[in-house]
């Protein structure tokens, strides 16, 4: 829907007028949680089962519940980091309660703390509103790191995630400098077509002109992570994806201090040391890590040196014990040499060698928070979110179309610099009230987003080390120049509402309205070159170009709660995504860009169930996903423009990024947990055994297209089936897991190219044909030590999950084979 008549000063008026007049109340009663000292519990969460809603205590350890209409009784779980959870029920018409929260870690064995993680994900998985966000009617998943044992030392994804439905992952190095996930038919590069938060705010390099996360946040930070399908788009964003929120951990605020040291040895020369320390002195709370990693890599050429810093300060004003105001500092520096890509002949018959021996890549992250969130009273949250980010990213390396053709030491390097510079403000009001006899909850909010960014690619030096200094002195005419800014500005209003239609039954619609300008201000070079190679003819073009968009994007949910184990949800929502100028660059000969791209458009769709019986937890949902102009590649035969003005073939195959067509996506999504052995507390040894399997099925077609050969064929980056499964075990202070992934055939062109035999001397044509991966993790507690050892890839799978049209390739870029990792650890 084209809205340009709307002025962004009224949509500012209506969202204040709503801000301003929202008012109720209910029947309340206060808890207090402390722990065993006496001393009050700040943030600990408060579940009710009657409403599925979660209450935070304030700085002084009290929290407001309150009573729905025809609801005489809560029956509450309190959780607080560390402690042990309790159970308590409250009635209408008590005075204030009182309630105690004992020690967790050293009190029990690793096998019931782990089930207690595992306790409190089911009972918060369900939730329908948290904070100041609505997640009614939508398909939710919540990746808990305290309940999995896992390589978190090196983020490795496969395991992280193996519980989030049909993620397609790229697993381009063995050190989880980046995550690459995609779903449900989308790009995985750089979590892209994902709107990418760290405790909420806005992660990516520009969100607008350029969504690519080159910063993904160490696992071993992490409390949990949050994935929102496609319906997260009215909250979050415009995306296809939905919402990918890393949640880290918050201060101990059981403790003055607490120190947590981590410190990990493995393959390929791998070593990473993480060192957080967090506590609440007086009003302050603080959490701080230091995460290092270095390594080798399993090609040559392919090592890496991390660091990675961030520290969080909230306070609780005297004047206001509602209020809490915290600050967030976030910094990664990383340098890693690339190994580049290789020929489906060079793959078979040696996946870990390189051709490329000058390829570097450099990252520079730092982000900013300033957050301030207040309750009015136990109805009413307001947050305010201020961000921003100061980032570089540069890589240098030997270009060429010849994917077999072995590094030239003689000649210059390519070189790309970006530069990213983007604040912006987020405010979001969340209210609770009656409407006729029943509880409503309304959520408005309001985004302002401003980047600043830069691209710069030319001549880099023709040495072998990491130089990412420009020499177009020595190199005047090498034939890839531009040097351009991004300016792009975004107004973002948004709102939902859950109206209760009775007690088990709720429908969540909701709108988001954007102002978007993205804009391009630079030149370019391009050269014409005799038989000879030398440059006959030197142009410099300027492109100026200025996109200006107004949208509105709406989107409902449903809801039916049957019971507090059993909900049936289904939502549907537009989605859009805007041409962005790393659509629009061309950084490989082999790769060529349509002059006529445009925008996507679509809408995603989910109905789905889950729940929980006895020993068995289920989430099943099938899906459906519409793209309009969707963006993709094909492979086509390359057109010159002669000196008599005629378009004849050069005879060279490349890739053309444009709009490929229309495309329907649609599948089933199930995840299933069988917990065939419990913990329970008053055994000798505690032993505990689930059982899990995550199943996506897929199909996809593009039911349209301009260009011969599409229409018909499966969308690119879906395999038919992706599963992952495996079983998570535990004996007294033993704990472990055995996973397997298999992913079934999937293309990386439009028109579904076969080539991927030994023999084909391409390397970026081709499908990436069908693998599976097991690993295997054991975790060892001895009270305040842990030893964590694992096997990745253990049956040394030879496997790729990309084929790169760019850098670090073009071609193949191989998955790590069989790789150990061992881990020591202390808290304090």
């Amino acid at each position: 829907m084209d809205c340009r008549g709307i002025s962004v000063s009224r949509i500012f008026l209506v969202w204040v007028a709503l801000l301003a007049g929202i008012l109720s109340a209910q029947s309340t009663v206060v808890l207090t949680v402390v722990d065993t000292s006496g001393a009050p519990l700040p943030e600990a969460e408060i579940f009710a089962a009657e409403t599925a809603r979660i209450t935070t205590t304030g700085p002084t350890g009290t929290a407001t519940l309150s009573f729905p209409a025809g609801v005489d009784t809560l029956t509450l779980t309190v959780f607080a980091p560390g402690l042990n959870s309790e159970q308590l029920q409250l009635g209408q018409g008590e005075g204030p309660r009182r309630i105690t929260l004992r020690p967790l870690s050293l009190a029990l064995s690793s096998v019931l703390v782990t089930a207690e993680a595992r306790r409190r994900e089911a009972l918060t998985r369900l939730r329908a509103v948290e904070g100041t966000a609505i997640y009614a009617g939508r398909k939710t998943e919540v990746v808990a790191l305290d309940a999995l044992t896992v390589n978190l030392a090196t983020n490795q994804a496969r395991q992280i995630y193996g519980e989030v439905s049909g993620l397609n992952i790229y697993e381009n190095d063995d050190a989880g400098l980046q995550l690459n996930i995609g779903g449900r038919g989308l790009d995985p590069n750089r979590t892209a077509s994902f709107n990418t938060r760290q405790n909420g705010y806005d992660i990516s390099a520009d969100v607008l002109g350029y969504p690519e996360s080159y910063y993904t946040p160490p696992a071993e930070a992490l409390a949990r992570i949050e994935v929102v399908r496609g319906a997260a788009s009215l909250q979050y964003g415009t995306q296809f994806g939905g919402l990918v929120n890393f949640v880290f951990r918050e201060p101990n605020r059981a403790k003055k201090s607490e120190l947590v040291s981590r410190q990990t040895v493995g393959s390929n020369a791998l070593f990473t040391s993480f060192n957080s320390l967090s506590g609440q002195l007086g009003p302050l709370g603080y959490y701080g890590f230091y995460n290092y990693k270095r390594g080798d890599g399993f090609r040559p050429h392919s090592g890496f040196d991390s660091h990675t810093a961030f520290l969080h300060l909230d306070v609780a004003p005297a004047f206001s014990a509602d209020t809490r105001i915290s600050l967030e500092y976030t910094h990664q520096d990383y340098l890693a040499q690339q190994a580049g890509g290789l020929t489906d002949a060079q793959f078979y018959r040696d996946p870990y060698t390189s051709n490329r021996a000058r390829n570097w890549f450099a990252v520079d992250w730092q982000l900013f928070s300033l957050r301030l969130a207040h309750k009015f009273g136990d109805q009413a949250t307001l947050s305010v979110n201020a961000f921003g980010l100061d980032a570089s990213r540069r890589a240098v390396g030997f270009r060429t179309n010849r994917v077999s053709q072995v590094d030239d030491t003689e000649a210059p390097r390519d070189l790309l610099i970006g530069k990213f510079r983007n604040y912006g403000a987020e405010a979001r009001l969340l209210k609770r009230y009656q409407l006729a006899g029943r509880e409503a909850i309304a959520l408005i909010g309001m985004k302002y987003y401003r980047a600043q960014n830069s691209a710069v690619q030319g001549p880099g030096t023709a040495g072998s080390d990491a130089d990412f200094s420009l020499a177009t002195d020595r190199f005047p005419s090498y034939p890839n120049q531009s040097d351009f800014v991004f300016p792009n500005r975004n107004l973002a209003v948004f709102g939902e509402h859950i109206f209760y239609l009775s007690d088990r039954l709720s429908v969540t619609p909701g709108a988001r309205f954007e102002y978007i300008r993205t804009a391009s201000e630079g030149s370019y070079r391009r050269f014409d070159f005799d038989l000879a190679g030398n440059a006959i003819r030197d142009d410099r073009f300027t492109d100026d170009r200025e996109f200006l968009r107004n949208l509105l994007l709406l989107g409902v949910g449903l809801s039916y709660r049957r019971s507090e184990q059993l909900e049936f949800f289904a939502n549907l929502s537009e989605n859009y995504r805007s041409v962005t100028f790393n659509d629009i660059r061309t950084v490989n000969p082999s790769f060529q860009v349509d002059p006529n791209i445009r925008d996507e458009r679509g809408y995603t769709a989910d109905v789905g169930v889950r729940g929980r019986r006895l020993r068995w937890s289920y989430n099943a949902n099938v899906f459906a996903l519409r793209y309009g102009n969707r963006l993709g590649e094909v492979l086509t035969p390359e057109v010159r423009t002669n000196a008599d003005g005629e378009e004849v073939e050069t005879g060279r195959i490349v890739r053309l990024r444009g709009n490929i067509g229309a495309a329907f996506l649609y599948g089933l999504e199930s995840l299933i947990e069988y917990r065939a052995l419990d913990a329970v507390s008053d055994r000798e040894v505690p032993y505990t055994l689930t059982a899990f399997a995550n199943t996506s099925v897929t199909d996809s077609r593009y039911t349209s297209s301009a260009t011969p050969g599409v229409a018909g064929r499966e969308v690119e980056f879906i395999p038919r089936l992706n599963l992952k499964t495996g079983l998570r075990f535990g004996y007294g202070d033993l704990l472990g897991s055995l996973q397997f992934s298999y992913l079934s055939r999937q293309f990386t062109d439009a028109s579904n190219a076969e080539q991927d035999h030994s023999d084909n001397q391409s390397g970026i044509v081709g499908s990436i044909p069908a693998y599976g991966v097991a690993d295997l993790s054991l975790s060892y507690r001895y009270r305040r030590w842990t030893a964590e050892a694992g096997i990745n890839n253990l049956l040394d799978a030879m496997y790729f999950t990309r084929r790169a049209t760019g850098y670090p390739g073009p071609g193949i870029i191989p998955s790590a084979g069989r790789t150990f990792y061992l881990t020591v650890g202390v808290k304090l």
